[in-house]
């Protein structure tokens, strides 16, 4: 059987940087396309050459619709408005596109939502380690078990640099809370508290994000009742295992129908 062709859209950066290692050093992977903005400087230059390595014949490109049609599966951790074109692209060809892009608005979600429809394979999660879909799930399940005598707290910690709040992961944990409690999230998050905000509602769902040095990925989901705590918690120390779970999330698509799916379906792991 021969290797899956993936495609890195955005690979300057550090997460497409080790995108592109973790492609080359994955069995059953091939890299076929790596896209960059048209003003990179990487525009032109050979994909190895550009992560300091040796030449490997894969000129960057500032097409992703080339890249997409070079590629069995693309994956994206770019912007939103770059990956909903993507994902349009993706559509018409049919491809694979994994999504590890955070910080969408609804009018993006729906776009993405048509793309799936419309032919495209989507992979989308807010976190792709095989350590957080399993905090993820276990969420679910101490929210639907815990009543709302407990309240919901997540917090999360990155690095300075990281430009949205809360993160990916925080709002999938959150989502995962609140569909174990049979509310919608939009109506039950609290996303931030300042100056006198008089008593917490019942059953909110509150984040707090806080942001420095260096920091992976941190994530708590606390659930606070009367005379205890339940605290589910994930560490993240190599951003590597994203890396991984996002080929692994690639080579799954294959053969998929199109339609929107998430790591917990690439790990198995829904009820």
């Amino acid at each position: 059987m021969s290797d899956v062709k993936i495609a890195i859209l955005g690979g300057s950066g550090r997460m497409g940087r080790m995108l592109i290692r973790t492609v080359l050093d994955a069995k059953g992977a091939a890299l076929a396309a790596v896209t960059e903005r048209p003003e990179s400087d990487w525009i032109s230059r050979d994909a190895g050459e550009a992560i300091g390595g040796a030449p490997l014949g894969v000129t960057v490109t500032a097409n992703a619709e080339d890249a997409l049609r070079a590629a069995d599966a693309a994956i994206d951790f770019t912007s939103p408005d770059a990956t909903v074109a993507h994902a349009e692209v993706a559509a018409r060809l049919g491809r694979v596109l994994v999504i590890g892009t955070t910080g969408f608005e609804p009018r993006h979600i729906e776009a993405l939502d048509a793309a799936a429809a419309a032919g495209a394979v989507l992979i989308r999660a807010g976190n792709m380690s095989l350590g957080v879909n399993l905090l993820t799930v276990l969420a679910e399940k101490v929210a639907r078990a815990l009543d709302q005598s407990f309240d919901v707290e997540i917090v999360e910690s990155h690095h300075r640099h990281k430009v949205d709040a809360p993160s990916g992961t925080a709002l999938m944990l959150g989502e995962a809370a609140a569909k174990g409690r049979g509310v919608d999230l939009a109506d039950a998050a609290e996303r931030g508290r300042d100056g006198i905000t008089g008593a917490r509602a019942e059953g909110a769902i509150g984040f707090a994000a806080l942001r420095g040095g260096d920091v992976v990925g941190e994530h708590d989901v606390i659930f606070a009742g009367p005379g205890e705590r339940v605290v589910l918690r994930h560490i993240a120390t190599d951003r590597a295992i994203f890396a991984r779970g996002a080929v692994k999330a690639a080579l799954w698509g294959q053969g998929k129908p199109p339609g929107a799916y998430d790591m917990i379906d690439v790990l198995g792991l829904r009820d």
